[in-house]
């Protein structure tokens, strides 16, 4: 498979990702467009839903390369993330060496700590060639591994390569297209942030968030889809625990969809509010004369807006 051109301009950032899709603003365009071209990590935060993880996705699938996901949770080692040994292989080696009568010790010792029985994990895997082009290389939700993990991501973020006490070191002949994503659950050290270049993704706006949902589910007609953004607007201005993301709406607008509905009513919301809202305590702060409220003052917007 031959390598697909790099956009070569923020223009070109934005067509490449709409294709994909992703309608980002020229902000987000831009940093992409400079990590592309300069080969420094994207460093993305953001509350959760406002498609952090969709950028690397988009990314992969429209330069046509391979997507190495590490999904971050706590407790996440080396053996895990970088790589491990096949220990019952080594044994069977090792048991098949001796029953051989094989002498050399430092010979064995070789064969079995060599790449044979080296098994790779996503951070290691993402350092191979490929015939593509560098993989794009996403590190999920960073923030919910342990600080101490982020230590061994800086070796990769900066250098591209990776140490392996018994092999030495593995370093990517061209680095990987590298995407880090946080939902800031914890702050992320000065010294990861440094080695990329920062974004803050943020809430779309109420026409960038309507021709995302025009793109993601084009069933919904035209009123639909501009009451749900409306309102899904509306329900982040509240005190709410989690607010609904970008992912959320689209999956309400294809609920109503599935549910029939041309237009958002009191009933039908409050029955489906558990495709928007994720805590129960957010739910019970909408009950059905909140929604009602909610949804005039929505409806009365956009009737002035008209």
């Amino acid at each position: 498979m031959s390598e697909a051109a790099m956009p070569d301009s923020i223009d070109a950032v934005i067509r490449l990702l709409a294709e994909g899709g992703y309608l980002a603003d020229r902000s987000l365009a831009t940093v992409v467009f400079l990590s592309l071209r300069l080969g420094r990590p994207l460093f993305l935060e953001g509350e959760a839903g406002v498609g952090k993880t969709e950028i690397a996705k988009v990314l992969a699938t429209q330069l046509g390369r391979r997507l190495v996901r590490l999904q971050c949770y706590e407790g996440l080692d080396v053996a895990s993330a970088v790589y491990e040994w096949n220990y019952a292989a080594q044994m069977v080696e090792i048991r098949a060496a001796e029953a051989g009568g094989l002498a050399d010790r430092d010979r064995l010792v070789a064969d079995v700590f060599s790449e044979r029985f080296l098994i790779e994990r996503p951070l290691l895997a993402a350092l191979r060639d490929d015939a593509a082009g560098p993989p794009v290389l996403l590190i999920d939700e960073l923030d919910r591994a342990d600080e101490a993990f982020e230590a061994y991501l800086l070796e990769i973020l900066a250098d591209h390569q990776v140490t392996i006490p018994e092999l030495g070191t593995i370093k990517a002949s061209r680095p990987p297209i590298v995407v880090v994503t946080t939902n800031r659950t914890r702050e992320i050290h000065d010294a990861l942030k440094r080695r990329c270049l920062y974004h803050w993704v943020d809430y779309p706006d109420e026409a960038r968030e309507l021709a995302i949902l025009r793109a993601k589910v084009p069933g919904a007609g035209e009123r639909l889809s501009r009451e749900i953004v409306a309102f899904v607007q509306a329900l982040r201005r509240l005190d709410l625990f989690k607010k609904p993301g970008v992912a959320e709406a689209i999956d309400w607008a294809a609920a109503l969809v599935e549910l029939d509905q041309i237009a958002l009513e009191p009933r039908m919301i409050g029955d489906t509010l558990g495709v928007l809202l994720k805590y129960q305590d957010d739910i019970a702060r909408l009950d059905a004369s909140r929604v009602t409220a909610l949804l005039r003052e929505t409806q009365a917007s956009l009737e002035a807006a008209a």
